[in-house]
């Protein structure tokens, strides 16, 4: 244990560590996903494939041993007794932090198949890291604004089929498809841009979880819905490096796949006004799991169809109100104040 190290040098010696160790994996995931490539044979592919996974796995298992030789860490987890590695899942999360990833990757390690998540076009370009999740089939996804999709409408449903090609890969061998269902990493400018009802949370985006559950519905064993809560505030993955997380708490919830939560999301609009009142159900449940995780009491809270989000005219209101408080300055010629 290198515990006793000052945290900066724990930080520079971890992300060393996990440099080396991401370059060490990547040889032969690469390698494995150069031969899935070349030789169109689908037994082979299935199998290269299964042998990719146990490099990826073994990477990851080598990153958290990493995390426990530099820190020591409180880590409260319930909910993973009902779990099994040789099935499917869809696994569900609350972002606020990349921190987010390593926690997923470290309570699911052994319990779950790998975890692959829907990751945005962008990342295919962070040195070797894009490369590996390239070979390891993790589905990128390309976001256009409105406004482009207005100009450019023969590019939209484009995520709809890559949903698609992924969830057809995704059948082949167990996994766990990852989605966080915000989109984004939770922050306070988002939360507010956003008119979130949640207090923890940005509003969900049910389309891509819908798809995946019609497509995979009769394949996938569960949904996995994931609670993450860091006592001391979210973190940036550096200061998590740095030793400064000492405490995370995580609440896994496992959600049976009913054939009311199979249909088409698209096409079918009661269907989808039924799924996005479930979604909005689960996300208020979830807000309150992460008041109850950081040992904050819900009775004071207000539920999120409680939740008031100012509008301009509310602020302006405040601010007209509170001007007979305000204790004016006086000229520049005097910076003091006069407060008898």
């Amino acid at each position: 244990m290198l515990c006793f190290l000052p945290g900066f040098i724990r930080g520079v010696v971890g992300l060393l560590l996990v440099v080396v160790n991401t370059c060490v994996w990547s040889v032969p995931i690469l390698s494995g996903a150069i031969l899935k490539l070349l030789i169109p044979i689908k037994g082979f592919r299935v199998l290269m494939g299964r042998i990719v996974m146990f490099f990826a796995s073994t990477w990851v298992y080598c990153n958290t041993l990493i995390l426990k030789l530099l820190h020591r860490i409180k880590w409260e987890v319930t909910g993973l007794d009902d779990l099994k590695p040789k099935d499917w899942y869809l696994v569900i999360s609350n972002h606020q932090t990349w921190t987010d990833i390593v926690v997923l990757q470290t309570v699911f390690h052994g319990k779950i198949p790998f975890l692959k998540f829907f990751l945005k076009k962008e990342l295919i370009w962070v040195p070797l890291l894009g490369l590996c999740w390239w070979a390891l089939d993790y589905p990128f996804m390309r976001r256009y604004s409105s406004s482009f999709l207005e100009k450019n409408p023969h590019l939209k449903g484009q995520d709809i089929k890559i949903t698609r090609k992924a969830c057809e890969k995704f059948r082949q061998s167990p996994v766990s498809v990852m989605n966080f269902l915000e989109g984004t990493r939770f922050t306070p400018e988002k939360h507010l841009r956003q008119k979130s009802p949640y207090n923890n949370l940005l509003n969900p985006k049910a389309g891509g979880i819908a798809f995946v559950l019609a497509s995979m519905g009769e394949q996938l064993t569960a949904i996995v819905d994931v609670t993450i809560a860091y006592p001391k505030g979210d973190v940036h993955i550096w200061d998590f490096l740095c030793g400064k997380v000492d405490e995370i708490r995580v609440n896994v919830d496992i959600i049976k796949i009913t054939p009311d939560l199979l249909g088409n999301y698209f096409d079918d609009p009661l269907f989808r006004s039924a799924f996005q009142s479930w979604v909005n159900q689960l996300w208020a449940a979830k807000d309150q799991t992460i008041y109850k995780l950081l040992g904050v009491s819900t009775d004071m809270v207000p539920s999120g169809s409680e939740i008031k989000i100012p509008t301009a005219e509310d602020i302006q209101k405040y601010l007209k109100e509170i001007e007979v408080y305000t204790i004016p300055a006086k000229s520049s010629k005097d910076n003091s104040l006069n407060i008898n």
